[in-house]
């Protein structure tokens, strides 16, 4: 059941212990929720039409031109064994524009080229993902930023105080639908308030560390989870996520 509400949310601002011209700014009710990705394991796709795609229907738009560099040395390393498309990956490659002008990965047969469908003996999903488990690696070494970082938002904001003074402000918090823009509308399913997905030994903070740490860096991750701790003691019902809350 997917919810759409967000329900009262609250909120932690620290500054950055590594730099303190930044603050950052957390969702601890998203950050101690209990939702895990579900791929494989219920989840039903962005698009009833498309159940076997995840969120992965329309590819991935790179951050920056490193983002793209990295993910291209990765795929030259994938073999056939554990990326079904390479030979189409190779023939085609595996960038192309959006109708904005914006490089992401390709899609084909509806689904990004890295997707390995039902049916591969490499078995179903990313793989770039299947590639970093089977060598070692976390995957947000070998996906697109965007792959790894969702359902995370980091977003940045030039605040002033009154003194005017300013800061960078850094949020860290839910990557909902409307953070799809115009598009999230038209999305079957999401999970960020789907209580199906709300199924995590752990709560985010835990179980994204690596992400966190890599979004905001270690020092600030250290503080941050202090803060999810104190929270998680506290108590607070009526601030839990809704999705995990309504499990």
């Amino acid at each position: 059941m997917e919810l759409r509400t967000h329900g009262a949310r609250a909120w932690v601002e620290f500054t950055d212990p590594a730099d303190d011209g930044q603050v950052l700014r957390c969702d601890l009710t998203w950050l101690t929720s209990r939702w895990t990705c579900i791929f494989g394991q219920g989840c039903p796709g962005i698009y009833a039409d498309r159940p076997d795609d995840g969120c992965c229907t329309h590819g991935a738009h790179f951050s920056d031109e490193d983002d793209e560099k990295r993910v291209r040395g990765y795929a030259s390393r994938l073999g056939p064994e554990t990326w079904q498309l390479r030979d189409e990956g190779l023939r085609g490659g595996i960038v192309e524009t959006d109708d904005e002008g914006e490089r992401k990965t390709r899609v084909v047969d509806g689904a990004c080229v890295f997707l390995n469908r039902p049916g591969f003996a490499g078995g179903t999903g990313c793989a770039l993902h299947a590639y970093a488990l089977a060598n070692g690696q976390h995957p947000l070494e070998t996906k697109p930023d965007v792959c790894w970082q969702l359902p995370i938002r980091r977003s940045y904001r030039e605040a002033e105080r009154p003194d005017g003074t300013s800061y960078l402000e850094i949020s860290i918090g839910e990557y909902d639908r409307a953070g799809w823009g115009a598009g999230g509308h038209d999305m079957t399913w999401y999970c960020t308030t789907a209580t199906e997905a709300h199924v995590g030994r752990e709560p985010v903070y835990r179980s994204n560390e690596p992400e966190l740490r890599a979004l905001i860096g270690d020092k600030a991750y250290e503080q941050l989870a202090e803060h999810c701790e104190a929270f998680l003691a506290a108590q607070l019902p009526l601030l839990v996520h809704p999705a995990t809350a309504a499990r």
